[in-house]
């Protein structure tokens, strides 16, 4: 009987360690980034906006609304409504390197808090799609996103990666 217990011990150990392996290789596809250029990221995620609420914005517009410089990064897209009472954006930085990554992430935190701010009281509907944002950090890209379908740009985004 105790060698019967040893083999189960043995094969539980083997289904444990494969696991584990399986659980690690997951976790480093999707924490990791890609090697993928910025122009094919761009232009995948790019494709799929609903140019009827988002128009492209300069770095101007990325200077004034989030204080970030586009020289700094490798590759930005910003695209934004022009309409001030909605808070559709959309934005894509691929940084030069991880140590900014801190930095872009505390600029959109603040832009979206700044945001709900203007709008609390005035359009709960765009205070609700601030709320369900979407922001995603993988590697050296970093996607934000305010939509009604800012889970289908950040599954393009992902998808592109």
């Amino acid at each position: 009987m105790t060698d019967k217990r040893q083999k189960i011990i043995a094969g539980m150990k083997y289904v444990i360690l494969v696991f584990i392996i399986f659980y690690l290789i997951m976790l480093m596809v999707y924490a990791s980034g890609s090697k993928r250029a910025f122009s094919e990221v761009e232009k995948a995620v790019s494709s799929v906006l609903n140019s009827d609420e988002l128009t492209k914005m300069d770095e101007r517009m990325l200077k004034k609304n989030f204080g970030l410089n586009s020289a700094d990064y490798q590759g930005v897209m910003y695209y934004a409504s022009p309409s001030s009472v909605s808070a559709a954006e959309v934005l894509l930085i691929q940084v030069k390197n991880e140590s900014q990554t801190d930095a872009v992430t505390d600029a959109i935190e603040k832009r979206k808090a700044q945001r709900m701010e203007d709008f609390e009281g005035y359009l709960p509907e765009e205070v609700k799609l601030l709320e369900d944002a979407q922001l995603s950090v993988r590697g050296k890209y970093i996607f934000y996103a305010v939509s009604s379908d800012a889970s289908k740009y950040r599954n393009t985004f992902d998808k592109s990666l």
